[in-house]
């Protein structure tokens, strides 16, 4: 009897189908309740108490390879099924849908190249900053409105800890740490206590530069902003310097571009003067250059900054500011070509 459950074990290794069928009609054969595992079971009672180890070890091994056949054809013929189903592969495939980047990053990223071409290098800074960095070395008087809570974010408990208003905290510290000549740009977020609506946010972006050498003029200023400006927004801009004032910079200049959306012609966006305003700069004051240890008198230089989000608005003709933190992904997919 051992010998016959041996021949079953070397036809079980054996065999093979090709369908469904032919493993049932298998599983009928060795595992059914009429089958050959259960009629040897049965003739147990008839073996030998001396070969009833011997055949109890067979019959388990039977068993147990019966059952291993079993799901192994089966799970053979369901992949080979899956496999040759009925599947076009000259169709073409789903198409991919490719994200885009932000159109802030879009310019940031464009502006930083063009100012890279000029060799000014990217540096940057924490954005909780202190009184120091923020206001009092850029030559901010103590009575400043800026210093004022209505204008700025401070940290509670810490009056001289706050959210930086912006990037020229990052030029003190290189030229705290780094001697002249310095030629960098800080591009960064920034924080003002503003009220949101369509033409201001409390959150936006800046790109501050900064150059300091030995005999750097306002002629090197004015140069340098108009390359910027014909690269960013095409050939035909020109540019003025009006005016003004800032803590930091002595003299100090708001520079306009021509309108873009008119070719400086007038329209509603320019207020019909054809002139838009971009930026500030100006030559950086002598105090600020000695607060951050650089002789004025051996040194000077000029700075300059702008928001970022003005620029975008200005170049792809946005309207409202609060586009750019709504993540609204029908306004986004509309830059997928400008990356």
């Amino acid at each position: 009897m051992i010998n016959n459950i041996q021949k079953y074990i070397e036809e079980v290794i054996a065999f093979t189908a090709n369908t469904k069928d032919d493993v049932e009609q298998f599983r009928i054969k060795f595992a059914s309740k009429k089958g050959i595992i259960t009629q040897l079971f049965a003739d147990f009672k008839l073996v030998p108490n001396e070969q009833k180890k011997e055949f109890g070890q067979k019959m388990n091994e039977l068993k147990n390879l019966v059952q291993e056949k079993i799901d192994s054809l089966l799970n053979n013929l369901e992949n080979k099924s899956e496999s040759t189903s009925n599947v076009d592969y000259t169709l073409p495939g789903d198409s991919i849908n490719l994200g885009s980047r932000h159109p802030l990053s879009i310019v940031r990223n464009e502006i930083v190249s063009i100012f890279n071409r000029l060799g000014f290098t990217i540096s940057e800074g924490p954005e909780i900053e202190d009184d120091w960095h923020v206001f009092s070395a850029l030559n901010f008087p103590e009575e400043h409105p800026a210093r004022d809570m209505q204008d700025t974010f401070f940290i509670e408990k810490h009056p001289d800890i706050l959210l930086r208003t912006h990037t020229s905290s990052v030029q003190v510290r290189v030229m705290e740490n780094q001697k002249p000549p310095i030629r960098t740009i800080s591009p960064g977020r920034v924080f003002r206590n503003e009220a949101i609506s369509a033409r201001s946010h409390c959150i936006f972006h800046q790109i501050e530069g900064l150059y300091i050498d030995e005999n750097v003029s306002f002629a090197d200023l004015k140069q340098t902003l108009l390359y910027f400006a014909k690269e960013l927004f095409g050939e035909h801009t020109k540019i003025r310097l009006r005016p003004s004032f800032f803590p930091f910079t002595e003299p100090s200049a708001e520079m306009d571009i021509t309108c873009s959306l008119c070719g400086g012609k007038g329209c509603n966006v320019c207020k019909h003067s054809g002139w838009l305003e971009i930026l500030g700069c100006g030559m950086v004051d002598p105090n600020v250059l000695e607060s951050c240890g650089i002789d004025s008198k051996k040194y000077t230089g000029f700075a300059f900054g702008m928001g970022i989000e003005r620029i975008t608005m200005l170049k792809y003709g946005i309207r409202d500011i609060r586009l750019f933190f709504e993540n609204d992904l029908r306004f986004l997919k509309q830059f997928k070509s400008c990356v």
